[in-house]
């Protein structure tokens, strides 16, 4: 994988997004200011066509992007437990490592659409099976807590995750903050649906991204 393990660039803008880019749309998001990518892996099963491979990571990176992955979650009302929790995680650092993924890059877990009435014990067992496969495998497991996550600030900051990315939707802040934050626009960029993301300025220690290289060792 043409890229180098660094920790994001303060200030930095970007985005998420469930569409496939290849080098010239991604090409068009460099051009527009963007300095970073969030795509997805398959949450329970090998990854699909449709969402991160190996050939899409190296066009994005060579368009001058750089580049972190979030697993899928499922539709609203799952329920979450910790053997789910050990399966997703594997899943998604295997899926991490088969798109090319070296260690140390921040993967994200979605935690969002719990279902109602669901315990936080539950929630969190999840959270802490889901992190420790990740860790395991060398990743840096990052929590992006969204709508409904199951969990309070004071929950949120039990877990044993050190990056948080606050979704667009009104959610708990942990006493740690967040490292990331998204804007739900519903914007398009060269046929690309997207959501923009910032690493604050004075934020928390921000993640690691697989950065592009420069240009000369590129070639």
């Amino acid at each position: 994988m043409p890229g180098t393990v660094q920790t994001a660039a303060p200030g930095a803008s970007g985005f998420d997004t469930d569409t496939a880019l290849d080098e010239s749309s991604a090409s068009a998001f460099v051009a527009d200011g963007f300095q970073f990518a969030i795509r997805y892996l398959t949450r329970d099963a090998a990854e699909s066509g449709s969402d991160l491979t190996s050939q899409e990571a190296t066009e994005i990176l060579s368009a001058g992007l750089a580049l972190m992955a979030v697993q899928h979650v499922a539709a609203s009302g799952w329920v979450p437990s910790a053997e789910l929790g050990t399966e997703q995680g594997q899943w998604a650092a295997r899926n991490a490592a088969s798109v090319g993924f070296p260690p140390d890059v921040t993967i994200w877990l979605d935690l969002e659409g719990v279902a109602s009435g669901t315990s936080s014990s539950d929630v969190l067992a999840y959270c802490a099976a889901w992190y420790a496969a990740v860790l395991a495998a060398g990743y840096a497991p990052g929590l992006y807590v969204g709508a409904n996550c199951g969990l309070s600030a004071d929950e949120i900051s039990a877990t044993p995750f050190e990056y948080f990315w606050q979704s667009g939707s009104s959610v708990p802040v942990p006493e740690q903050g967040y490292c990331l934050i998204q804007t739900i626009g519903g914007a398009t960029l060269s046929g690309v649906s997207y959501d923009s993301d910032l690493v604050p300025e004075d934020g928390p220690t921000p993640p690691n991204w697989l950065a592009p290289l420069p240009q000369d060792s590129a070639n």
